[in-house]
């Protein structure tokens, strides 16, 4: 595998585009989502364009209801490094 290299990230992806992402990936509408989190559908507009900031708690309450670990959202840009095996 030594011809192997990992991909380059090809896009920024900001913190509101990840909930938006994932929302869309399931189908979930600003209005469904906000029934699930009990989070106004105004407040999630303005997290998805970026207008106001997700916050931990609130990237928890996400994650239960798009079923992700709260880091996809509040670290969308992190790359994992690989490790390689002995």
């Amino acid at each position: 595998m030594k011809e192997f290299r990992p991909a380059k990230k090809r896009i920024e992806v900001s913190v509101g585009e990840s909930v938006r992402i994932l929302r869309e990936l399931q189908e979930l509408s600003q209005n469904q989502l906000s029934e699930l989190t009990g989070i106004p559908q105004a407040t999630i507009s303005a997290i998805e364009n970026d207008r106001v900031k997700l916050g931990v708690e609130r990237a928890k309450v996400f994650a239960r209801a798009l079923k992700c670990h709260p880091a996809v959202l509040v670290f969308p840009g992190w790359e994992v490094p690989l490790q390689h095996a002995a």
